[in-house]
Formats: C-alpha cells, structure tokens, sequence
C-alpha cells in the first residue's frame, strides 16, 4: 500500500495478532529452567524492621532479598529514595521487602502467608491535608518550584482590588486500568540478564538494572513485551519490577517471571497524584481579573519517583489556556505514607485544568456572564508569552474550535432549551459544560536535548525492507502504524515493506522514553529525517544503515531554577463541550452528547487518532464524576475493577469530535503531539454541565452521586 495523504488510516501492524488471540503477552510466556515470584510486603504504613522469619522452604523454594542486590538498594529514576527492597524502614503499606521463588504458585502464596514479620511501627503521614499541615517537617516537602510574577506587585494590586476570591479545589486518585496487569521475565544466562515484560521505557528499566546488579552495559538487555495499555503506569513502576526478577535470577540462577493480579496491581502500583489547588483572585467591580494566585499542593505518596517532574508540568499548566494579567504560581509535592504516586497521561496537566476550568467558570458566575463568554476574553493569542516567560510562538486556533462547536450545538438554543426542561421536572435536570485547554508537546524545558538526546536507526535489507530500530513501546496508541507510516511515504516504498521489531536494548539506540506526548512528534521528525537521508543514499540490494540524532529548536532557553523560559516547542490544543442529564433522587450522572474539538498539527492515521479521542475523553470523564480510589489509614481500598467503577460501553457515548489542521514545522509532515491532550477536557467539561443542571458549585472531583446528593441537600437547607 502507498500512501498519498499520510492521515488515510491503514490495516494496523499489530491488528490480527491482536484481534485473533495469537499474540503472547509476558504471563504467556514460558522459557526453560523458570520460576515464579511472589513478593511479601510490608502490612504497615511506616515504621522499622526488627525481625522477618521465614517458613522451613521445600527443595526449589528459595527467599530474595536486600542482601541479595549486587549494586546499591534503590531503583534508579531520579532521587535514591525507593528501595528495590525495604531492609530498614518500610514506608507504606505494600512496600516489597522480599520475594519467594519456587514452581508452583500455590505453594509460594501459602509459604507467604507462613511468613512472620516484627515491626516497630511509627506515626504515618496518612492523607495530603496531614502533610499539608506538617510541611515544614524535615522530609516532608520533597519538591517544590515557584514561577509567576512576585507576590510583592500581587499583594500592591489586591490592596487595590474591588474583591478577592478564595477558592480550594480538590482532585483524587486515579488508576490507570491498563488491561494487562504489570509484569516481568528475567531470563537468566551466564554472560548477561535479559528482561522482557509490559513497559513503557526501555532504557529506563536498563539503565536501573545496570545499577541494581553493578554490571556493565552489555550484561543487560531489555525487551518489550506487547503490551497491554499503559497510560503512564508502565513508565517507572517497571524500573523496580525489572530489578525484583533480575536480582532473583542472578541469585538462584534461573529465570523469574514475576505478574500482579487485578488486585495487587491496584494496591501497590502507582496512580494519579491527588491534589489540593488554592486559588486566590483579585477582581474589579465588573468582574474582571486583576490578579491570580495559585498553590499546588501533589500527594506523592512514599517516594519522589517522577513526581518532581508531575509536579513541574502542574505549575506550566496552572493558569490553562489563558493569559491572566499578574499571575503566580508555587507547586509542593508532599510525602505521604502511602503507596508512590507517579506518572499518568497528562502528567500533572489534568488537576490543573480541573482546578483552574472550573475556578474561572465559578468567577463567570460571580461576574454573571456566561462561562464560555468569559473564558474567551482572556484566552491566549499567538505572540502572546506563557506564564515561563517563554511564547506561543505558532498560531492557535481556539476561536475557530469554539466557533465551529457554538454552531455543531446550537449552545445558545440549547442553554435556554434546558432552562425550560429543568424548570419542568422536579427530578431530572439538564446541563451543558465547556472545557479549553492545551498541553505541551514533548519533554519540560530542555530535558529532550540535556537529558534524553534521542537517536533512531534505519536499517535496509538486501531485499529492500526497511527496519525502524527504536527504542520506543508501542502499548496500544498505534505508533506501530503512525511511526511505519511516516517512513513509508518518505521513502515511497509500500507500507507493508517498513518493518517495527519488538524494541530490544541489543538493537536498538537510545531514542528516549514513550512518554510525554513525543513520541509522533520528536521521534516521528528523526525518523522522517533518517528515512530522507536513506532515499538520498539508496542502493539496490546492498544492507544500508542510517542514524539520526536529535537537534535542538532554537527557543527561549529554558532554565529550571528560575523556572524560566520555554517550556515546551509546541502544543496541541482542544476544546470539549458536555451535555448531561442528572437524577436529583440517586445522584446518577448519565451523558447525554459529548463534542471535542482538537489540533494536533497534522494527523498521521485518521483511525488512530480517533481511538486517541475516544480513549481519552472517556478516560478524563471518568476522572471527573466515575472513578473513585480511596486510601485508608494508608491502605487502598478498592482493590477490584467493579469497586473502582472506570467507564463501561453503558457510560459512554458516541464522542462527536473533528481535528483542525495547523501543520507544525518540527513535527513529521506537521504532526504534534495528541496522547495526553484527549484526556484533559473531559474532567472539567462534566464538572461544568453538572453544575450548569444543579445550578451550584462543586470544588472537587470526582462528582459522585454522593457528592450530588450532599450538595442537593446543603442547598435544600440554603433555601429553606
């Protein structure tokens, strides 16, 4: 197949192995001489170990532990905070502390119930509001940054202002609900560990392993897996998998294969940071914003992991898609004694734009001006600088998605429409809900030259087949197809003769994680780049290779320590409308319509990106009013998909959506980033419509039918 308009969708590369079963994921595979691993982990939330006794263990049956890690005791990702296993202190409840191996699986869960553990056990730091008011306890505050105008000319311009508003914003946990469970297989040979399992970050997992077994490069190698979905929780949790069955497998000398259930994956693995956001706004007598504070407040739960990072990306996001005239912002991530927090599509970008959505649409309120009327007067323009000092230096087309979607839903009918419906029934009210928002393409500030500096390889056969030899994870978002695709037609060869192995650490260079909406866009430029060079070279029947490396767009230089400059080269860009209907007697939320607008520079696979809207916004609706995780006395408490409630078929409707074309320059034929944008809408876009039918305010999600059913009777008592 040739491909003339790069976005016609194609057959995926991976569909029929998918769609007729054939594929093996990681718990299917069976290698020679394997075990199995169980983890016995800590019962409590925080305190010292004094004594672990181990069952009498059949012939076969074998314990691992801290004693057993060839290099230093932490899983390498950006602070040495988190123990591969804990030998001193446990930190929350599930923290691994050591692994059984054996053959059979019901044996090894029986001897880990046999095993009796001593603790000295301490005050925890149970919820964010503790380590709020314990923040100026040693250890406690484990990241902080700050960016925005001084609090001096805030405070001059408040003195003079008409009105402040003060407003405190909730958001909660949020599992990832990848269909695979997490998993790892170490194989064990002589000269080198070989790793394969459910990952997101190849090099990630490798270079934590070169540091777990104090080993040379060459003595490791990492291979995906397919993997089954992961939305962010398979960027790092993997990291201290993969050292849990490489430091087993070097000890008993066989292959460990380890897998979580559906329950202990929920448990213990990490989720989306719960926030607190404080906002403070100065008005004039129209209404007007003169001022804004924000503080940003992340549970990061036991260890930093990659929340210094998430929190980074909260702080860029915090004042969303608009340009409020003196801003600041300070973010904290604080340390819980529960289970780590970490990454999770949109990376700190969803709480922010929950919080900021609705603090500006509850502001329309007070200004009584229609919300989207509101939020259009101080939307950013192209020129315009961010909140970093950095520019929005391409041109944004917010207007036209917000156009085009007034008129796809007639929203002024509409608003009066359901005025008139609502005044007519008791029980059931209708609302429409709007949400603008944008996310940055690629990693923070320079992170993609100073730290990731990606490479991609091509290599041609003799018989003409072109091979991508990249190190990023295809786990469901089709860069199989998109990154085969931009090859393809660079090259004018078939589709079908551009090849995407498994990614391998042996094979492939290092051309950075897939996270952080890149990997179309940076990943996708070098290797339009590679496969132009390869054309300019291109001999018949001889094996060729070409490598390309990442080169840096000229922009305001960014610095981290004043938080200053451009923080990303591009963003993408969309707008949602949400239209529900609400049960006044159970609180039940149902959708009713729901729209999205987007720009992504230019789409690669029309098909694909649809799947990315679809997934996303069903995703971020659910974070808004479905999904509900609770942690007790630091312990989760839905351990169960059913318990945790992520959306269903019945949940969801059909997402009326359409994408702007606005090609990018450094992106693959115009192409930007698209994972994480989908997912940001959704949240605050339900929050809004919900109100709009109960015409109150809410200053959390998710909104529950509990939460429904409290404000209905707060309000009932306002009344009467």
């Amino acid at each position: 197949m040739n491909l003339k308009d790069i976005s016609t969708s194609v057959p995926k590369k991976d569909h029929s192995g998918k769609v007729s079963g054939q594929l093996a994921y990681i718990s299917d595979v069976k290698v020679e001489n394997m075990v199995y691993g169980v983890l016995y982990r800590s019962p409590i939330a925080f305190g010292k170990i004094l004594s672990i006794q181990l069952p009498n263990l059949p012939e076969g049956y074998e314990a691992v532990g801290a004693e057993d890690i060839p290099g230093p005791n932490y899983v390498k990702i950006i602070k040495e905070d988190q123990p591969i296993f804990a030998n001193e202190w446990v930190n929350y409840i599930g923290e691994p502390i050591l692994m059984l191996v054996g053959k059979d699986l019901d044996i090894l869960y029986c001897l880990l119930d046999e095993i009796k553990g001593e603790f000295e056990e301490h005050q925890a730091i149970y919820t964010l509001d503790d380590a709020i008011q314990q923040i100026s306890t040693p250890g406690v505050n484990m990241a902080s940054y700050e960016l925005g105008e001084s609090l001096e000319v805030i405070s001059a311009i408040e003195q003079k202002a008409y009105k402040i508003v003060e407003e405190e914003y909730d958001t909660g946990y949020q599992e990832h609900v990848y269909l695979e469970p997490q998993g790892m297989l170490a194989i064990f040979k002589e000269e080198e560990i070989e790793v394969q399992g459910s990952m997101q970050c190849l090099y990630y997992i490798k270079n934590a392993l070169i540091s777990a077994l104090a080993c040379g490069n060459d003595e490791v190698r990492v291979v995906q897996s397919p993997t089954g979905g992961g939305f962010g929780g398979k960027e790092e949790f993997p990291s201290m998998m993969a050292c849990h069955v490489a430091v087993a497998a070097r000890a008993v000398k066989k292959s460990v294969l380890l897998v979580f259930d559906r329950s202990e994956d929920m448990v213990v693995t990490t989720k989306r940071h719960p926030a607190k956001l404080k906002y403070r706004t100065a008005l004039d007598m129209k209404g007007n914003i003169l001022s804004l504070c924000v503080d940003i407040y992340l549970d990061g739960g036991a260890n930093l992991g990659l929340s210094s990072v998430v929190l980074q990306r909260a702080l860029i996001n915090s004042a969303g898609v608009y340009k409020i005239p003196h801003f600041h912002a300070k973010g904290f991530c604080l340390k819980t004694n529960t289970v780590p927090n970490g990454a999770f599509r949109g990376f700190g970008a969803p709480q922010s734009f929950a919080g900021i959505e609705s603090h500006i649409g509850h502001l329309s309120k007070l200004a009584n001006i229609d919300p989207l009327e509101y939020k259009q007067r101080y939307l950013v323009q192209q020129g315009d600088p961010t909140i970093t000092k950095g520019q929005f230096r391409d041109p944004i087309l917010m207007k036209e998605m917000i156009q085009d979607l007034l008129n796809k839903t007639h929203y002024k009918q509409k608003i009066e429409e359901f005025r008139r419906f609502n005044q007519q029934n008791q029980r059931y009210k209708k609302g429409i809900g709007t949400s603008l928002f944008l996310h940055g393409c690629g990693f923070t500030g320079s992170g993609e030259r100073d730290h990731i500096k990606a490479t991609v390889k091509l290599v041609k056969s003799t018989d003409g087949k072109v091979s991508l030899k990249i190190s990023n994870s295809d786990m469901g978002q089709g860069i199989y197809t998109t990154l085969c695709k931009i090859v393809a037609k660079e090259l004018n060869i078939p589709y079908e003769e551009v090849l995407y192995p498994s990614p391998d650490t042996k094979e492939v260079p290092d051309s950075g994680p897939t996270v952080a909406s890149r990997t179309t866009m940076i990943v996708g430029k070098l290797l339009e780049r590679a496969a132009k060079k390869l054309k300019d070279q291109w001999q018949a029947g001889v094996e060729q290779e070409v490598v390309e490396h990442y080169v840096h767009r000229e922009m305001i230089p960014w610095d981290e320590k004043t938080f200053t400059g451009d923080a990303y080269p591009a963003y993408s860009w969309g707008v949602n409308f949400v239209e529900v209907e609400v049960d006044t007697l159970t609180g039940n939320v149902r959708l009713e319509k729901v729209y999205g607008n987007y720009e992504v520079g230019k789409v690669i696979d029309n098909r694909i990106m649809k799947g990315q809207i679809d997934g996303g916004l069903a995703q971020g609706l659910a974070y808004g009013y479905l999904e509900k995780m609770t942690s007790k006395q630091g312990k989760i408490q839905q351990k169960s998909i059913s318990d945790y409630g992520p959306p269903t078929s019945l949940d969801v409707v059909p997402i009326e959506s359409k994408v702007f074309d606005n090609p990018y320059a450094d992106g693959p034929y115009g192409a930007k980033g698209a994972g994480e944008l989908t997912l940001i809408g959704g949240a605050p876009a339900v929050q809004a419509a919900i109100e709009d039918a109960l015409q109150t305010s809410f200053q959390q999600i998710p909104i529950t039918p509990e939460v429904i059913i409290e404000s209905l009777y707060v309000k009932e008592g306002e009344e009467g």
